[in-house]
């Protein structure tokens, strides 16, 4: 059933949990499912962090180009950030160097096909720099 109709089988399934007949649960694939969960909230909180660098580093380097809508999603995905921690506290692990530089490459790879511009290899931003400092016209 999982692989033939998704949407009713999670349906089936959430049915057998109410009812306590946990021996019908299809284990194998709603452990994979409850892992997905996770990996999708993380991702969701780095594309934010993701899309926050590549709006600063436009930011930054751009000085003479600074258009609101980039100090527009810098707010809303800094605003998401804030929701999606409020939901899934444990998120906070991900807002770390680590993971900042790692979305920093991808962040720099998006800005650079934008505007041909060349960024330092290393990060210029703490964690701190991309989810509070003020940005200013």
């Amino acid at each position: 059933m999982y692989e033939r109709d998704y949407g009713l089988w999670a349906e089936q399934m959430a049915d057998l949990i109410a009812a306590g007949r946990f021996g019908e649960l299809d284990i194998e694939n709603l452990v994979e499912e409850v892992r997905d969960l996770s990996k999708r909230e993380r991702d969701r909180l780095l594309r934010s962090l993701r899309s926050i660098v590549h709006h600063l580093l436009n930011w930054d380097y751009q000085p003479q180009k600074r258009w609101r809508i980039w100090a527009g999603t810098i707010q809303r995905e800094r605003a998401n950030i804030s929701l999606y921690l409020a939901d899934s506290p444990s998120l906070q692990r991900y807002l770390v160097d680590e993971w900042l530089h790692k979305m920093y490459v991808v962040a720099c790879a998006d800005a650079f096909k934008e505007t041909g511009l060349q960024f330092p290899e290393v990060c210029p931003y703490g964690i701190r720099d991309v989810l509070e400092r003020d940005i200013h016209f």
